[in-house]
C-alpha cells in the first residue's frame, strides 16, 4: 500500500504570491481526483509533490519518506501523464518508449524490452508499435502516455486533464486503463472535468485559491446536498433579481429556456427539488469564500 501524506503545504514565490495554502491531504492506492478551475493551484501543488519546487512550509511524506527533503525519491517512483506531448520526434512507438526506458534508468535492453512490449500490449497498441507516434489519434496519443508513465513500475502517477479532446469512445477506453492501473499504484488526476472525477475517483478533492475548499468521497459528498439543491426555469430578464436572492450555482439553457440551480437550506417558492450530482458539489464549492 502506498500512501502520500501532505500536511500543512504552503508555497509562496518570491514575488510574494501565494499559491498554495495551507494543504493538508492524505491519499492512499486508487484514483484520487484533483477538481479546480484554471489557475486554482493545482499545477504548483503537483510541481511541488514530485520535487520540481520545495514548499515554503509544511512536510510531504511518500511512503514515509520525507520527499521535500528527499525529491529524488519519489522522482524514482513517479510517472506523469501530461495534457499534451507537444511535437512528438519522428521515431516509432517503440523507438520512444526505449529512449525514455533509458532516461528513466532502464539500462538492461533485455528488461527493458520485455517491459516495453508488455506496455504496449497493456494498452492496446502492440499492432501500432513501429508506427511514428506524431501519427497517432489523439487517444493513441494518450495510451501511449500511459505506456510512457508506466516505465520503471513507478508507485504514483500524476494525471494532468487526460481526456481533454477525446471523443466518447476513446474517453471510455482511456477511463478504463487508469482505473485497471490505479489498483496498485496512487493515481492523481487533476482536472477541471467533473465527469472524469464521478466516473473514475473514490476520494476526491476541490482545490481554488491555493485552498482545498472540499475533500471526500464524491458520494458522501453529494449526499451531503440532498433537499438542498433547487432548480427553476426563469426570465432571463429575471436573472439579475434571482442572482441578487439566492446562491445560484449553476444557469443552463433548455429550449431556449433558462434554467437555474440554486442551493438553498430550505425549500425557495416555486422551485423544484433536484438529485444532487457532482456538479452540483463542484459549482457549490466554488461560490464558498476561501
Amino acid at each position: 500500500m502506498n500512501t502520500l501524506s501532505i500536511n500543512n503545504l504552503s508555497l509562496t514565490y518570491k514575488n510574494g504570491f501565494q499559491a498554495i495554502k495551507d494543504i493538508s491531504l492524505e491519499i492512499g492506492n486508487g484514483m484520487f481526483g484533483l477538481l479546480g478551475p484554471n489557475g486554482a493551484g493545482k499545477s504548483s501543488l503537483m510541481k511541488t509533490i514530485v520535487g520540481l519546487q520545495k514548499p515554503s512550509s509544511g512536510t510531504l511524506f511518500f511512503n514515509e519518506v520525507n520527499i521535500a527533503e528527499n525529491p529524488g525519491y519519489i522522482k524514482q517512483n513517479l510517472g506523469f501523464l501530461p495534457q499534451d506531448f507537444g511535437v512528438y520526434p519522428k521515431v516509432s512507438a517503440y523507438d520512444l518508449l526505449e529512449h525514455i526506458a533509458v532516461l528513466k534508468g532502464i539500462t538492461d535492453k533485455t528488461k527493458g524490452k520485455t517491459q516495453i512490449l508488455n506496455l504496449l500490449e497493456k494498452v492496446n497498441l502492440s499492432d501500432f508499435r513501429n508506427k511514428e507516434v506524431h501519427t497517432f489519434s489523439g487517444g493513441m496519443k494518450q495510451r501511449f502516455g500511459v505506456a510512457q508513465a508506466l516505465l520503471g513500475d513507478p508507485k504514483i502517477i500524476i494525471v494532468d486533464e487526460p481526456t481533454a479532446g477525446l471523443d466518447p469512445e476513446e474517453r471510455n477506453r482511456f477511463n478504463a486503463l487508469l482505473n485497471d492501473i490505479s489498483q496498485e499504484v496512487i493515481v492523481i488526476l487533476s482536472t477541471h472535468l467533473v465527469e472524469d472525477v464521478r466516473n473514475l475517483c473514490s476520494e476526491m478533492a476541490v482545490m481554488n485559491h491555493g485552498q482545498i475548499l472540499r475533500k471526500g468521497n464524491p458520494g458522501q459528498l453529494m449526499a451531503a446536498l440532498e433537499n438542498r439543491i433547487w432548480s427553476k426555469p426563469i426570465d432571463k430578464n429575471d436573472l439579475e433579481t434571482y442572482d441578487a436572492s439566492y446562491e445560484i450555482i449553476s444557469r443552463q439553457l433548455i429550449e431556449r429556456e433558462l434554467h437555474i440551480t440554486v442551493f438553498s437550506e430550505e425549500s425557495p417558492k416555486d422551485f423544484s427539488p433536484v438529485t444532487p450530482l457532482l456538479e452540483h458539489v463542484y459549482f457549490h464549492t466554488l461560490t464558498q469564500k476561501p
